[in-house]
């Protein structure tokens, strides 16, 4: 089978579930192509431009139902791992059990149930953002300084993708969200991250959240599982986790598709649960 007409059967194949929602008019769109065996890098792309959806997850079965070698991509470019798209994935399956997805960051394992999953990601880590990144992220944000919660300092973090952790004092400056998207863009790819993970503490253990991802060409994420672990491994590093601790965040409300993503984050294990639904997109003929 040629290419080309290879590409055409894939996009009529493609699932598409919402992530970290049960309503499909919630969470996150994403894309699961279930078996991309043969497929080349450049139609991955291709089908993910025309899916529109900031991730497509393409998987390659290993033989027994339960390991897969996954890759995502925006409708720009690749990405190593992406939270949503792996839910989104693991839903579609309609398995019970443990999968495994080996993703271009690292193994990735997940704990399936009708309707959910439980990501746990690879080993996170983050590290303080300089001052220089900090002012270009304040310009292209179009912040102050006096916006950020000075609890919570600036940090590059990793959670199988590489994110730049921003807190603000209130709810309402993360409502307001209105940025540069060529700016933060650049600052993003510059220091090989894929989003801004924007997030304001509600309570003790509830965040909300907000993720531009200029680097996939998308405005923003409504639900980010990638951003999600991250933020866990972040929260770690600055010594916000001396006990097993869950975390709750709110996403997606600010663009009308809210987005309930659940962390688990522990001082003894680098790595970060990430649990929500899925639900399928019904698609109109």
């Amino acid at each position: 089978m040629n290419d080309v007409h290879q590409t055409a059967v894939r996009e009529a194949d493609v699932l598409r579930y919402s992530a970290f929602t049960t309503d499909p008019a919630g969470g996150n769109p994403a894309g699961v192509v279930l078996d991309a065996t043969g497929l080349a890098e450049a139609s991955m792309l291709e089908i993910a431009a025309a899916v529109g959806y900031s991730e497509t997850a393409f998987l390659f079965p290993r033989g027994d139902g339960a390991e897969f070698d996954v890759r995502y991509f925006s409708p720009l470019v690749e990405v190593p791992f992406c939270g949503h798209a792996t839910v989104a994935s693991a839903v579609a399956l309609e398995r019970t059990g443990t999968l495994r997805f080996h993703t271009p960051a690292g193994l990735v394992e997940i704990a399936a149930t009708p309707g959910r999953a439980s990501l746990t990601s690879v080993p996170t880590s983050s590290t303080r953002a300089s001052a220089g990144d900090v002012a270009e992220a304040l310009r292209a944000l179009r912040w102050s300084a006096d916006d950020l919660d000075p609890r919570y300092p600036a940090h590059w973090a990793f959670g199988g993708a590489r994110h730049l952790v921003l807190a603000v004092r209130t709810r309402e400056r993360l409502a307001a969200l209105d940025y540069d998207f060529d700016a933060l863009g650049d600052l993003l790819r510059a220091n090989d991250a894929v989003t801004a993970q924007l997030v304001h503490q509600r309570s003790e253990d509830v965040f909300d959240a907000r993720d531009p991802f200029p680097v996939g060409g998308v405005v923003e994420d409504p639900a980010t599982g990638a951003a999600a672990a991250a933020f866990g491994g972040y929260l770690r590093a600055i010594g916000q986790v001396d006990r097993p601790r869950s975390i709750t965040i709110h996403q997606g409300v600010d663009l009308g598709r809210p987005s309930l993503l659940e962390i688990a984050v522990s001082p003894e294990d680098p790595r970060v649960t990430v649990t929500g639904a899925a639900v399928r997109i019904p698609v109109t003929p």
